[in-house]
């Protein structure tokens, strides 16, 4: 009997992770970043948070070897509209459809509602990642679909979708670095003293009357996670028209991923939830992902979702904090601008060109606007 070739591949598009074995699919996630572990992917499955009926089909890419294991993955969603992503292509849209064109559906390679960059294509060797993309563009073009696109990709990945020649796209978030601080005052004296005093002063008026419990692991009840709910509802409702998850995506987290959770909550003076933050654990990272209140408290956005986070990291010692999309106003309290990545498979020629030539303009603004924001960050200036 011939031996199997160890270089052959089958190249394949699944139903969902959670139909994917969890150990098959961490093994190519690693344990970096939690967004694209097989916890949290299946759980947004499971929940009913992606689906029928939300406009994010789950259609992960997958790569077998000849002996069927599974040597390459990408999180991938047939996409009917372009919400919950973080990268805007609206216009794009608009303008491929007076164009007589159907944008939608389009392909996805992200995880869903996580502005985070990561690694988007998970593999074992750098031609199984380049075959990803290769199998990418071949669904766009079976399928007749408009483009693929991979959202907030690891910075280090880039380079294989630049070389595939997928379009390249550049934004920018705030991240705290943590420069091996030993305390959040420490962390204030490398600001300039305006800064200094504001941040303690919003410190100060955030809290007051009120009770923060930090909580992880098997300390957040079930009660902690109605109150969350309540509060991710009303920001929900306000940001996107309505929330992205389901209640049992929060249930899910809960039994999943609960060790890799820090839910702070703040108490009135009676007691009662009134606002809380959801961060999740990286081995190096802590990502801020959901924020609400029922009740407005100057501040208390800020003490909950950046500050606490600083003081977080500090404690546990990691690297950095990254707060999530957008939010020029994190520049003022200690978050640096970082810049983000995203890669677009344009199918039709025409199209192409058009969407890069905006590209080329977009970075051109977008260059000059990161070398304002690095010009104007709160810390001491050097002499």
């Amino acid at each position: 009997m011939a031996e199997a070739d160890p270089l052959a591949r089958t190249v394949s598009l699944g139903t969902g992770v959670a139909a994917i074995g969890a150990a098959a699919w961490d093994a190519l996630a690693g344990d970096g970043n939690p967004f694209v572990g097989h916890a949290f992917l299946s759980l947004l499955e499971r929940s009913g948070s992606v689906g029928p009926g939300t406009g994010w089909q789950a259609a992960p890419l997958l790569v077998e070897d000849a002996a069927g294991s599974l040597v390459a993955a990408a999180p991938a969603y047939l996409k009917s509209h372009s919400q919950g992503e973080y990268v805007f292509d609206h216009g794009w849209a608009d303008a491929w459809t007076r164009a007589g064109g159907d944008y939608y559906p389009k392909l996805q390679i992200a995880a869903p509602f996580t502005p985070v960059p990561g690694p988007r294509l998970l593999a074992k060797s750098r031609d199984d990642a380049l075959l990803l993309l290769r199998a990418a563009e071949a669904v766009v073009r079976q399928n007749q679909l408009s483009s693929a696109h991979a959202t907030f990709v690891a910075p280090e990945q880039m380079p294989l979708f630049e070389e595939a020649g997928w379009l390249v796209r550049r934004d920018i978030q705030f991240h705290f670095a943590n420069s091996g601080y030993t305390s959040f005052d420490d962390f204030l004296a490398t600001l300039n003293s305006q800064k200094r005093k504001q941040l303690r002063k919003e410190r100060l008026r955030a809290v007051e009357g009120l009770q923060i419990a930090e909580l992880t692991g098997d300390a957040i009840r079930p009660e902690h996670w109605d109150a969350m709910w309540l509060f991710y509802q009303d920001t929900g409702a306000r940001k996107w028209g309505h929330p992205y998850l389901t209640r049992e995506a929060f249930d899910l987290m809960g039994t999943a991923m609960a060790d890799r959770i820090i839910l702070l909550i703040a108490y009135d003076r009676e007691e009662r939830p009134v606002a809380g933050a959801l961060h999740f654990l990286g081995p190096d990272t802590l990502y801020g992902r959901y924020w609400g209140c029922l009740v407005e408290i100057p501040y208390l956005h800020f003490e909950l979702c950046y500050y606490r986070a600083i003081d977080i990291a500090i404690e546990r010692g990691l690297k950095r904090v990254e707060a999530g999309a957008q939010g020029g106003h994190k520049l003022a309290r200690g978050y640096g601008p970082v810049a983000t990545w995203s890669a677009h498979f344009i199918a039709d020629p025409g199209f192409r060109r058009a969407v890069a030539d905006y590209l080329e303009q977009e970075r051109r603004a977008e260059e000059s606007e990161m070398e304002w924001l690095e010009g104007h960050t709160p810390f001491k200036r050097s002499v």
